[in-house]
This record gives C-alpha cells, structure tokens and sequence, in this order.
C-alpha cells in the first residue's frame, strides 16, 4: 500500500512540476495562430505554476518595498504565462495588437521609461478583470506576460500607479 502510495505521489509531482519547464517554442495564442513567419526570432516561453510562485513573489516585493496593497494583488493571480522573444520585430507587436483587438482587450496603459515600452491591457467580464496582458519591448527584445485571475478596475489602477511611482 505504501508503494502505491508512493508511485502516486512521485506521478502527481512529475505532472505538477511539468509547467516548471522551459520551452524554446512560444506558448501564446497569437503566436501560435498566427500566419506571420517569425524567422530569426528566438522564443523562450514558460508557464508559472503560481502556487508555487506566489510566496517568493511576496517575498520579494516586500524586500523591495512595496506597499500591502499591492502584495494582495498576488492572492488573485490564478495563472502566469511568460514568453521572451529576441530578435522581435515590429510586424510580431503588430500581429500582437490584431489579436488583442479582434479578442476585445482594451488598453488601459502604456509606461514610457529608458527606451523600453511596457503596455497593459485587460480583458474585462463585466466588472471583473479576468486576464490582462502585459508587453515590455525594447530594441531587439520583448516579454510577454499573460496574467489570469479575478481583478477589479481598481486592482489594475493600484498595480499601474505602483509601477509609474517607481
């Protein structure tokens, strides 16, 4: 009985730790229907198991200082995903931007600093926020950051007036 136990348990930690994984291929929607041809760029997408992350993200921006507000943001976080693309150009951040608007996200920000350019969008449900996507590009290289999980107007305002703060 223990050994099945066992088996059980090692079975659901492979499972579990699969999200942990690197990819070299990109793991966003637009990417994958898109009919663009991404030659040259280079992807490196991840899924964040945020059970798990939520602790050290915490952690984290309590050593940097941010206020418990912003902390409590985290606890509505049900799902991350991560996609880093080098060698980006222009025509993938225009395919980005049909797809957000052919899939009703509206643009809620856009933060100007050193060169770099982060946008926020959110796809609402009525009164809640329920993913919200996130684009920081710079020269050759772009992050994006697809968060899902229950947000208000003022959750989104609270995170946006953090970050222009800093």
């Amino acid at each position: 009985m223990k050994t099945l136990i066992n088996i059980f348990l090692g079975i659901f930690a492979v499972l579990l730790l699969q999200s942990c994984v690197v990819s070299g291929r990109p793991n966003m929607d637009f990417v994958k229907h898109s009919e663009h041809d991404f030659k040259g760029a280079r992807f490196a997408s991840f899924n964040v198991p945020v059970f798990l992350a939520k602790p050290f993200i915490k952690r984290a921006l309590r050593e940097d200082g941010e206020s418990e507000e912003v902390i409590a943001l985290i606890k509505k976080v049900s799902k991350i995903k991560i996609m880093t693309v080098d060698n980006g150009n222009k025509e993938m951040l225009n395919e980005y931007s049909r797809y957000l608007n052919d899939n009703d996200f509206e643009d809620w920000a856009t933060i100007k600093h050193d060169g770099e350019n982060v946008n926020v969008r959110v796809k609402q449900s009525g009164e809640t926020i329920k993913n919200m996507m996130i684009t920081v590009n710079s020269a050759k290289e772009l992050v994006f950051v697809d968060v899902r999980g229950s947000f208000t107007a003022n959750d989104i305002s609270k995170m946006i007036n953090a970050a222009t703060d800093k």
